[in-house]
């Protein structure tokens, strides 16, 4: 279920968005000014924000520059393009004005989930029942999980980028420099072999395969 945090102090537009959103079978959490939004999102994941710039305490604009990564959408009554434009370059995603159409808001919701899924399926890679997920820096499998190091996770991601190839020892310290400084040639089969345990707490197939006196690629 998809949590949407609502942070409106007019309980009116407050209730009828969470009476909206619930009935779309949304999680609502609620907050009624800045500083109370930024104590919810302390304790409780969002996974978007609907947002009015007029609040008490801690006005809006502060907390589009305080949220960096939650998606959000200002709901405002104000209206002029310098608002808009300096909310949006601030990193506010999406700005609609009050009064609003109920559709147009859920419409701009599911657009907003929409991109999201695009973005993280992109920092998804596939292979077999395995996924690397980039956001969790994990490896995914049957719904359980096992936690990588920066360079784990580095050497896995070259790997499956090409499974099919080998990648020599050479090249692969190369293409992960740029992601860990954390690996020469006498580490690296110490961090392939990490790997191999990590993905064993996951299945029994084996997934890394060596290529004497090349380097490594995914098993087929």
């Amino acid at each position: 279920m998809q949590t949407i945090l609502i942070v409106e102090d007019d309980m009116d537009i407050h209730n009828l968005i969470k009476e909206l959103l619930e009935k779309q079978k949304y999680k609502v959490l609620d907050s009624y000014s800045g500083t109370e939004a930024l104590m919810v999102l302390e304790r409780e994941k969002a996974d978007l924000i609907l947002l009015d710039l007029m609040l008490p305490g801690l006005n809006g604009e502060e907390i589009v520059k305080k949220v960096k990564d939650i998606p959000m959408i200002v709901i405002s009554a104000k209206i002029s393009p310098e608002d808009k434009v300096n909310v949006l370059l601030n990193g506010a995603n999406d700005y609609i004005t009050k009064p609003f159409s109920t559709e147009e808001l859920l419409a701009r919701i599911q657009v907003q989930f929409r991109i999201k899924e695009s973005k993280r399926e992109n920092k998804e890679l596939t292979y077999k029942e395995m996924i690397l997920s980039e956001e969790r820096q994990a490896i995914i499998m049957k719904e359980k999980q096992v936690h990588l190091t920066r360079t784990e996770f580095a050497i896995l991601k070259q790997l499956l980028r090409n499974p099919k190839q080998v990648v020599t020892k050479s090249k692969l310290l190369e293409l992960i420099s740029h992601d860990t400084l954390d690996c020469d040639e006498n580490s690296l089969k110490v961090h392939i072999s990490n790997l191999r345990k990590k993905i064993r707490q996951l299945t029994k197939e084996e997934y890394i395969e060596s290529v004497w006196g090349i380097g490594f690629k995914m098993h087929e």
